[in-house]
């Protein structure tokens, strides 16, 4: 007898397969989910598996368009960025598939969702607060925190061993363990080898880029024009100009991927509480971000710049990485991101290079914050120098007060 109907969140891979056959082995009937999230997967053949495996039913929802225009521009708006380095590909992605989840969850009849996250990850958090706010009485399973799935598969050769018994055909083997997600923003490679944080990923691991030494000896100078801090045209070398959100997406990535842009590695701080060593792909959303940064010197506001990049750009990583964006605290900061982008109109051109993303130039025909005659060393117009001496005059009040402090109490000012 069937224990119900659960929606599993499935990407044809090592872990969700082996998740999918023991679940059935539970005596679930499972729906195989797949977003359609711009990961170059052959779904085809995802179905063909996950029903061959045992699923009651595959479904793939597209969710390209919302996942473009309703995080990933918005996150360029913002300049989102974890620890510096990171542009939270993995994160970006899981609102959105947790969206469409619940949403096939209900259809299907579901009285349950799970996932392939495991109990060290930052997923787990990411999928389960998201179900829990769009659907409150929702049953999440979650193998790899039951104790008897976890006793069972300790380790990545447990799975792989158990998907060939099963004859489950798997990417994975002993000598390339190491896990991957993908969506169209980065791919993510974990685990395996690569948690050692010195051992140099190898050169085959990488799947989306082009090695930065195996780059186009000859640089690629593009454009990119942004309204209110969207990219909404991107114009390629040979002239041709992409404007539909999607396909301009999909063209930043495979400028950037030609030309190697977009390659990191780095060990990073898991919102669960420990490390971990993350590689990781982000083509066009480095382009796009990067030249995103350089117009807002030309076109926005110090100060709204200065309380933007202070509060609301490290809040909103924040919380995308802690995966709470259907939160209160994630609704809020969201509203602060589009009023400060009004004035961030423009043209960026830059240039891609062997792994390299250099700025050649930015200019706007609607801001004028900037002032060629004013910011002039060569010229007088625009900006009485001599205003300059009661400004520093002013500015050095306290100073000079903090410097005689300094020498009354019988030290000095060093380095």
């Amino acid at each position: 007898m069937s224990k119900g109907k659960v929606c599993l969140a499935y990407s044809g891979g090592l872990d969700t397969s082996v998740i999918l056959a023991w679940l059935i082995e539970q005596g679930y009937d499972v729906v195989a989910f797949m977003a359609n999230i711009g990961q170059e997967d052959d779904f085809a053949a995802a179905k063909k598996k996950a029903l061959a495996i045992g699923a009651v039913k595959f479904v793939v929802v597209d969710v390209r368009e919302e996942f473009v225009n309703k995080v990933l521009f918005p996150a360029i708006q913002v300049n989102a960025i974890y620890e510096n380095v990171y542009l939270l590909g993995t994160a970006l992605a899981r609102p959105v598939i947790a969206k469409a989840q619940i949403a096939v969850a209900e259809q299907e009849g579901c009285f349950a969702v799970t996932h392939g996250c495991t109990g060290k990850g930052n997923d787990q958090v990411r999928f389960e607060l998201s179900f829990y706010a769009l659907k409150p009485d929702i049953k999440v399973i979650t193998p790899w925190r039951e104790p008897d799935f976890i006793s069972r598969f300790a380790g990545r050769q447990d799975l792989i061993k158990y998907a060939v018994e099963k004859g489950i055909p798997v990417q994975q083997t002993a000598a390339k363990p190491w896990s991957t997600d993908e969506n169209m923003a980065h791919i993510s490679f974990e685990a395996g080898i690569l948690e050692d944080p010195n051992h140099t990923p190898p050169k085959d691991m990488w799947k989306l880029t082009t090695d930065p030494l195996d780059a186009p000896d000859k640089p690629e100078d593009f454009s990119l024009e942004y309204k209110h801090g969207i990219p909404v045209k991107l114009t390629l070398a040979d002239g041709t100009e992409i404007t539909e959100p999607v396909e301009l997406f999909l063209a930043a990535n495979h400028l950037a991927r030609r030309n190697g842009v977009g390659r990191i590695d780095i060990v990073e701080n898991r919102f669960i509480g420990i490390k971990s060593r993350g590689c990781y792909e982000t083509p066009g959303l480095t382009i796009l971000r990067r030249c995103h940064v350089d117009l807002e010197g030309l076109t926005l506001d110090r100060e709204v710049r200065a309380i933007r990049d202070s509060f609301v750009t490290p809040t909103y990583s924040r919380i995308l990485y802690n995966g709470k964006y259907f939160t209160p605290e994630g609704e809020y900061v969201r509203t602060m991101i589009a009023p400060s982008q009004n004035t961030v109109n423009g043209v960026v051109r830059a240039r891609c290079y062997k792994g390299s993303l250099s700025i050649l130039g930015r200019y706007s025909t609607t801001e004028h914050l900037y002032d060629a005659t004013e910011s002039s060393m060569d010229e007088l117009t625009g900006f009485e120098p001599r205003d300059a001496t009661g400004f520093i005059a002013i500015q050095a009040i306290r100073i000079k007060k903090y410097g005689t402090a300094a020498r009354k109490n019988g030290g000095s000012l060093d380095l």
